[in-house]
Order: C-alpha cells, then sequence, then structure tokens
C-alpha cells in the first residue's frame, strides 16, 4: 500500500499535494518524502476554488458522489487529508492508476 493511502472506517484517507492554476485537473503521481499525491488543479486557489475542484475531482475519478469526499485537514493549504467514504482501498489505488 502506498504511503499517501490510508483505510479509515469511513473509507480512505488520501494524502494531496495540490498545484492550482495548472492548465488541466488531472494526477500527476506520488510526490515527495513522506510521498503524497499530487495532482494539478485547473483553478486558483480563491474562495475555496481549487477545494471545490479537487473534491469533484477525485469524486468523479473514483466514481463516488461529490457527498462523500471531504477535506479532513489543509483546507488553506496545498498538502491536504481527503476523506473519501464508501469505497476500498484496492478500488480506490486501481481507479487512481488509470
Amino acid at each position: 500500500m502506498p504511503e499517501w493511502v490510508q483505510q479509515k472506517a469511513e473509507g480512505i484517507a488520501i494524502l494531496v499535494k495540490v498545484q492550482p492554476k495548472a492548465s488541466k485537473t488531472r494526477i500527476q503521481g506520488p510526490h515527495g518524502a513522506p510521498a503524497r499525491l499530487k495532482i494539478a488543479i485547473a483553478a486558483p486557489p480563491v474562495d475555496g476554488a481549487a477545494n471545490e475542484e479537487l473534491v469533484r475531482f477525485l469524486a468523479k475519478h473514483l466514481g463516488i458522489p461529490r457527498s462523500s469526499v471531504f477535506i479532513l485537514r489543509g483546507h488553506g493549504s496545498r498538502q491536504k487529508d481527503v476523506l473519501c467514504a464508501g469505497i476500498s482501498e484496492e478500488k480506490a489505488l486501481a481507479l487512481l492508476a488509470t
């Protein structure tokens, strides 16, 4: 299991490093030590736009409702801990790898 994924009772927590104001929202892969999943976000970090785009992107990519994706920590930071409820670690890793 990658260190940027943590199993929780409600689902999984994904440790993310966000790069706002990118040309396209996409997964860039593991980054840093300890590793976080780097995701480029095509939204500015203004008025929660980057956070909303991150939630939308992860929900769509993982095939879960937006209401199942929560930012646990890091609302004002580039490093965020995101809870994805109702999805198994194996399924999430398979979907994030594509």
